[in-house]
């Protein structure tokens, strides 16, 4: 800071012109960081970046001097490196008392290559919209032209644009003539519009194409097997601020290519920035948005940050705890946003028992806590809370909901779920590694008694609906859209669909000497074809290589891949999870919806939480420990400024609606009455419920999942209003008010102050003593009352009814 303000007091001496040069004390970096022109038509953005020691990047491209060392090999014209001679030099780009450096290699400059049908002209469909699918993508495609969506199937492509009705699309003859090239540019009638001017790259390229003869790749090109967007992030102060991105693709033969005039971009939020054909973005209002690119079969994003032109931040002083904090506070920090305070003692007790235990701690353990004056008193609750029973039942029941522990019809018999819940349940409590517990998961065979785990089989036998359901939920990967063609918004492509589908193919089922019981083992034979060609698929793992599985169980090799410490999404979504049962969001929301598309807020905290799991060989309670002693735990739900709106970036904690086990749990604790479950006994609690259909209209109200799919999102926490009528009028708070023995009987007794009974109800159900207007007004309405048990049930019936005991805060 001192040497920006005598470099500020410099430039007042001399001039504006040196406080440019001067680079106001900016990092400077340049991508990419090395370039290779592969003919005389490559070319190469190249785009310099400075970065303000307090995190905000500037464009210095345009700024930039650019010199070659030898000269003749390349020049640097609008923006871009492009071909001169056949050789290698290097381009220095110089910003006031700095510069960097750029190797560049020319090759075959003189040769000019014809387009490619696949590298070339689908690119050009895609990012036109062409073959999206509410254009002629769709399965019926538009006015009596198809193409495949997002160009999955070339070959039809081809095809359907050169022969269908007397190749009618294309003119060879006169290229400008051809309706593929008068439609997309307005000339003749469109229902798609007017898609790109006669001045785009799009244009010229197609009309190449076509002047050439219109052919297919002679043989097949070079595949596309990644692509990058450049700079990987940015941050943007003000409004109106321009900032270029590029993108690269890298292709199977080594070399790579700027492809930014033919990708697909698009931001997640046009109020924060917007973006230009050219890769452009323009800053807006203050937040954070996702810079999409998306060309061939891959996508690929980058992340923006908007800030107010000037914003400064008084970082309050708060300490961090652990690496936790450091990886929140460092994004703040770039946001100017403040942390929150901490919490109350009131406010954490009861925020910490539901969420490691999921029930809400009694009067007298509530009062301990708050009256214990030791300062590390919040780590040894933690520490006592992650050694009770509670935790793993809590965990047994997340971890049921996405194995889909229910009956089935035919299928899964009672005795069979009561089984596979034990287990779960039992495996979480002596703290068995959760690598350990998916691999005897996936490995599973034996009959479903005996062998509990092969219910997971049991339940859905189609080797399809077992690839995606392992990749949902340990792995966090949706691949069911690359079932019919590639995903639109992410890597996969039919081929891993179904390659990853052949993993299952060999799993076998059959009847026992028990009709209830089926028995889940490997055929060693089986196969699964890919729908589109009919294509034997050999098993491959998702974006990996493909295993030798000829002697083995396929199971076992993908078992081994999944748990790998390699794996690059295995610890992670684990992590996630985790971290989403304490905030009420992931880090990557929803947890079981990762793709490049979805990018995660955090994701240097999301590797480190994984980093640690692994290192503590996947002990849930170790990590549960990181999480809930760290600051950002501990934050209030009042933002620290009101005035900043931020609901992603975990500045304080959200208030989150109770699950419907915990809600009804918390009844019965409140009013001490008990709900009678099927095929369990008086008294259990709503977490023990086995069942996926739990057989009690509350839980089910109220959005408890019935396990019908492994998506996380089953679980439904919207409000609704039968919700609200239930709690005003249904039977469950009123046979809780009514239970004879419970709170209420007791409190109403003729000798209990109503100072106590407030008192009670509100340790009970707030965790907390009541406020001074609380405690009068209440203890009057008791006493005033004709009928004290009326009055202390309507008492409990509005405290059972308010917000601050339906929601965790």
């Amino acid at each position: 800071m001192q040497e920006r303000q005598l470099r500020l007091r410099v430039c007042a001496w001399v001039g504006v012109a040196l406080c440019a040069s001067a680079a106001w004390g900016d990092t400077l970096s340049v991508y990419p960081s090395s370039v290779q022109l592969d003919n005389q038509n490559d070319h190469q953005r190249v785009i310099l970046v400075g970065t303000r020691d307090d995190g905000v990047t500037l464009n210095r491209t345009s700024e930039a001097a650019v010199t070659f060392a030898p000269e003749g090999i390349a020049k640097w014209e609008g923006g871009k490196l492009q071909p001169v001679a056949d050789g290698e030099t290097v381009a220095t780009f110089a910003f006031g008392d700095q510069s960097l450096t750029v190797p560049v290699k020319v090759l075959n400059a003189s040769v000019n290559p014809s387009p490619s049908f696949r590298n070339d002209i689908v690119p050009v469909l895609m990012r036109a919209g062409c073959n999206s699918g509410k254009c002629h993508g769709s399965f019926q495609g538009k006015n009596g032209f198809r193409v495949s969506l997002f160009g999955f199937d070339p070959t039809m492509d081809y095809i359907n644009l050169t022969r269908d009705n007397r190749a009618r699309r294309l003119n060879t003859g006169s290229p400008e003539e051809s309706l593929m090239l008068t439609k997309a540019t307005g000339q003749v009638d469109h229902t798609g519009g007017t898609r790109f001017t006669h001045e785009s790259p799009l244009y010229k390229v197609i009309e190449r194409w076509i002047s050439e003869g219109a052919h297919d790749d002679a043989a097949p090109p070079p595949a596309l097997v990644d692509i990058e967007i450049l700079p990987k992030n940015a941050v943007l102060e003000g409004k109106g601020v321009q900032y270029p991105f590029l993108v690269r693709g890298i292709y199977a033969d080594g070399s790579d290519r700027d492809v930014t005039d033919l990708t697909l971009l698009s931001t997640s939020d046009d109020l924060t920035a917007t973006i230009d054909d050219s890769g452009v973005i323009t800053s807006g209002d203050r937040g954070e948005a996702s810079i999409m690119a998306r060309y061939g079969t891959f996508a690929v994003v980058s992340q923006v940050m908007v800030l107010p032109e000037g914003l400064a931040l008084q970082w309050p002083d708060v300490a961090e705890r652990n690496y936790v904090d450091k990886l929140i506070f460092d994004k703040l920090k770039k946001l100017r946003i403040p942390p929150a305070e901490l919490c109350s003692d009131e406010t954490f007790v009861r925020r910490v028992y539901l969420d490691i235990l999921g029930v809400v701690p009694t009067v007298d353990e509530t009062k301990a806590f708050l009256a214990d004056t030791a300062p590390d008193k919040r780590e040894k609750l933690i520490d006592t809370l992650l050694q009770r029973p509670e935790f793993p039942e809590l965990w047994a029941m997340k971890w049921a909901d996405l194995l889909r522990v229910q009956t089935i019809a035919n299928t899964v018999d009672r005795k069979a779920l009561q089984r596979y819940n034990d287990w779960l349940r039992q495996s979480i409590t002596a703290n068995k590694p959760l690598d350990q517990l998916v691999r005897e998961l996936l490995t599973a065979q034996g009959g479903n008694f005996t062998a509990p785990a092969t219910n997971f089989y049991v339940a859905e036998p189609s080797p399809t609906q077992m690839a995606e359901n392992v990749a949902q939920v340990f792995l966090g990967i949706q691949i069911k859209c690359a079932q019919c063609h590639n995903h639109p918004f992410e890597r996969w492509t039919m081929d891993d669909y179904y390659a990853f589908s052949a993993f299952f193919a060999q799993v076998g089922s059959k009847g026992s000497s028990d009709p209830r019981e089926r028995i889940t083992y490997d055929r060693r034979s089986g196969d699964v074809n890919n729908l589109k060609d009919g294509r034997v698929m050999a098993p491959k793992y998702l974006g990996g290589a493909e295993p030798d599985c000829s002697n083995r169980d396929r199971r076992a090799a993908l078992a081994e891949w999944i748990t790998s410490p390699d794996n690059p999404w295995f610890a992670k979504n684990i992590a996630n999870r985790v971290w989403d049962q304490f905030f009420g969001r992931g880090i990557t929301n929803p947890p079981d919806d990762v793709r490049v598309t979805n990018p995660p807020s955090h994701p240097e905290l999301e590797t480190e939480l994984a980093k640690h799991l692994v290192e503590y060989n996947y002990d849930l309670r170790k990590l549960v420990r990181d999480i809930c002693t760290s600051y950002t735990y501990q934050m209030s739900t009042q933002p620290r400024d009101p005035s900043i709106k931020d609901e992603r970036n975990f500045s304080h904690a959200l208030v989150r609606r109770l699950p419907a086990e915990q809600l009804l749990d918390a009844v019965c604790n409140v009013t001490e009455s008990k709900v009678k479950f099927p095929n369990l006994p008086l008294g259990a609690r709503a977490a023990e419920v086995a069942d996926g259909p739990s057989g009690n209209y509350f839980l089910t109200l109220f959005g408890r999942p019935a396990r019908n799919t492994v998506s996380a999102c089953e679980r439904r926490s919207e409000a609704t209003l039968a919700q609200v009528l239930h709690l005003v009028n249904g039977d469950t708070v009123t046979s809780a008010l009514k239970a004879p023995g419970g709170r209420v009987e007791r409190l109403s007794a003729a000798d209990k102050p109503p100072a106590d009974i407030v008192q009670e109800l509100w340790l009970a159900a707030y965790s907390r003593t009541p406020t001074a207007d609380e405690q009068e007004k209440f203890s009057a309405y008791i006493t005033a009352a004709t009928d004290k048990r009326a009055a202390v049930e309507d008492l409990f019936w509005s405290v059972l009814n308010s917000k601050e005991f339906v929601f965790n805060h």
